[in-house]
Parts: structure tokens; sequence; C-alpha cells
């Protein structure tokens, strides 16, 4: 047994360092992964500016949305604008006529009648400039509740049946969009 201990005592003492030869292998996945991080930082970087890049073309994008909104509010306002203008100005016209038959009024009738008529033809022809038709209504014709309406029913038998008798306003469409529906008189 003495020579058992001896043995143990003169043995080398056992350490906890290990060899050089398994440092190397863990040296090396430490740099693939100091490698790998490196990596990863640089995609992470790439992929910010890419980031930055889109939200800067997405600002650019909704400043120039907003400017364009802008824009076509101030156009429409402007076409608006001058459409009223256009109309006010093909219906002055029609107002000098009238205080021209207005400063008639006490002296000769006939000129009154006249100025009248001429104001008349005026109006007429500022209504053509503006695109306005006299919607077709006369005895005999056919009702449409679409262009006309019927405001009093007769029991005729000159007439035939959603015939107009008789025509109490005259109506006027622009294009397709009646601005006042004639206003008549139908047989049942």
């Amino acid at each position: 047994m003495d020579e058992e201990i001896r043995k143990e005592e003169t043995a080398e003492p056992v350490t906890e360092e290990t060899p050089a030869e398994e440092k190397k292998p863990k040296e090396k996945g430490e740099k693939k992964l100091k490698a790998e991080i490196e990596k990863q930082k640089k995609e992470i970087e790439k992929l910010l500016s890419e980031i930055e890049e889109q939200k800067d073309k997405y600002l650019r994008m909704m400043a120039e949305y907003n400017n364009f909104r802008t824009r076509s509010a101030k156009e429409r306002e402007g076409i608006y604008a001058d459409a009223y203008c256009d109309a006010l100005e093909a219906v002055l016209p029609v107002i000098d006529n009238l205080e021209r038959a207005a400063a008639y009024g006490d002296s000769d009738p006939a000129k009154v009648a006249e100025g009248v008529r001429m104001t008349l033809d005026a109006f007429t022809a500022a209504l053509q400039r503006l695109g306005v038709e006299e919607i077709p209504a006369e005895p005999g014709s056919q009702f449409d509740p679409e262009l006309h309406n019927a405001v009093m029913h007769a029991e005729d038998e000159a007439y035939g049946e959603n015939e107009i008798t008789d025509v109490f306003a005259k109506g006027y469409k622009k294009g397709s969009r009646v601005l006042r529906h004639t206003m008549v008189k139908v047989a049942n």
C-alpha cells in the first residue's frame, strides 16, 4: 500500500488546463462567430438604409399627393368661377335691353314692345351660347315624364291619351341634364 501512495504522490498533478491542441478549434469557432456577427451587422445596416430610402420615397410621394390635391381643388374652384362669370356675362346684355325698354316705358308703347322683343332675342341668344336648349313641347305631342311636368289633367276627346293639351311654362336643358321641366296639361 505504501507503494501505491508513493506512486500517486510522484505522479504528475492533474491540472484543469486543456492542451494547446484543444484551444485551436475553440478559437476557430469564435472567429467564425465574430465573422457571422459582423456579416449580420452589415446586413442590418443595409436593411436600415433601405428602410430609410423607402421612408423618404413615401414622404415625398405623400407631399406630392397633397400638392396635387391642393392644386386640383384650386383648378376646380377656378373652373367653377370661370363658368359662373361666363354665364353672368351672357346675361348682362339682357339687363341692358331691359333698362333701355324701361327708359321708353312712358313715351311710346311700340318702342317698349320692340325693346321687350329685343330683350327676349338677346336672352335666347345668351342661352344658346351657354349651351341651353328649349325642351320641345307643343299641344298634341306625346307627354314624356323625363322632360315634362304634368300639373293638370283634362278629359279632352280631341287629344289621345298622354298627349299634351297646353304648355304653361317652357322647359330647358343643357345636354342631357334638365334645368327645368316643361309644365304642361295632359289629356287622360
